[in-house]
């Protein structure tokens, strides 16, 4: 059994205001659900950052200065499937940049299946994986005097609260030599009829995804969440700029699980808060940035809009 998982669970579910983390969202099932999840007509978010690296390739390598003739490192962080990385990993190869890839994963299978793919699609890259914590591989990498450009996409950031992703952002600053350049993606702030059915889609995959982690909890813990009585609530308002997702009891209840040897109520109507996918503009990132030395290069967007990835360099 998973200790964390055990001790995080019971943790949140103890609070006044219950919660479940959201990174437990990503079991074998919830993987295999995030997936269709990002191919859904309503989730924008994956296919407007894939634009800006299909079709703003040049303008990216442009934004970060880079030049063919000067060794750069490439870093991700959270590199997934590398699907939009591909593309300008493409592009420098074909213009014949001097660089390295070096994607960053708390996951080795993910890693593993990766460099595997990158190896058959892209056989003269040269791939060095970095399994761990981000903040721990990037220490390591400090070392070497080497040009590091980061990329940290697919709004990951806004899956944080304000206080964290300034944190988080301070840190990965500070990992950074002077000059270092890091690639931000964001989701922008929109019109609650864009944002809110992406996590409220019409063929339920979402609202599969946030009760999914209830069968987890049910199948690692011992637990006996009855699914039929609990709903999935997004919600998202335009003027804060924040989506939030919610599992709501529907009836007054009690759950045992087993592996607390503990019993929790659930009031009609009560929430569960599991995630929180911020928006940006300028003026939030600017806030989020201002205890780093990071300054905004410039941004480039999607074509609707929806999306931007932010040029940040170290002064």
């Amino acid at each position: 059994m998973n200790k964390k998982f055990k001790n995080d669970i019971n943790e949140g579910l103890s609070k006044l205001s219950k919660t479940l983390p959201s990174k437990y969202f990503y079991d074998k099932i919830g993987d295999a659900l995030f997936v269709k999840i990002m191919n859904l007509p309503e989730y924008y978010l994956t296919k407007a950052e894939f634009d800006i690296f299909k079709n703003q390739t040049k303008n990216i390598i442009s934004s970060l200065d880079i030049k063919p003739n000067t060794y750069f490192e490439l870093i991700e962080l959270g590199a997934g499937d590398g699907t939009k990385t591909k593309e300008l990993l493409k592009v420098l190869l074909l213009e014949n940049f001097q660089f390295e890839y070096l994607p960053v994963d708390i996951s080795q299978n993910a890693l593993d299946n990766l460099e595997a793919n990158l190896n058959k699609e892209l056989p003269k890259l040269k791939v060095t994986k970095k399994q761990g914590d981000y903040f721990s591989v990037l220490d390591s990498l400090k070392t070497s005097k080497h040009p590091k450009v980061v990329l940290f996409l697919g709004s990951n950031i806004g899956n944080m609260e304000d206080e964290k992703a300034s944190r988080f952002i301070t840190n990965l600053s500070n990992s950074l030599n002077t000059k270092g350049k890091i690639l931000l993606g964001v989701d922008l702030i929109k019109a609650q009829d864009i944002v809110l059915p992406a996590y409220n889609d019409k063929a339920g995959v979402t609202k599969a995804f946030n009760l999914n982690l209830l069968h987890r909890i049910n199948r690692e813990l011992d637990a006996n969440f009855s699914i039929k009585d609990f709903s999935h609530q997004p919600e998202y308002s335009e003027k804060e700029g924040i989506a939030r997702s919610y599992i709501v009891s529907n009836i007054d209840q009690d759950v045992s699980i087993g592996a607390l040897n503990k019993v929790f109520h659930f009031k009609k109507d009560e929430k569960i808060y599991t995630e929180i996918s911020r928006k940006y503009n300028d003026l939030v990132l600017n806030e989020i940035l201002k205890n780093s030395e990071l300054k905004i290069v410039t941004k480039l967007l999607d074509a609707k809009g929806y999306f931007a990835d932010y040029i940040l360099i170290k002064t």
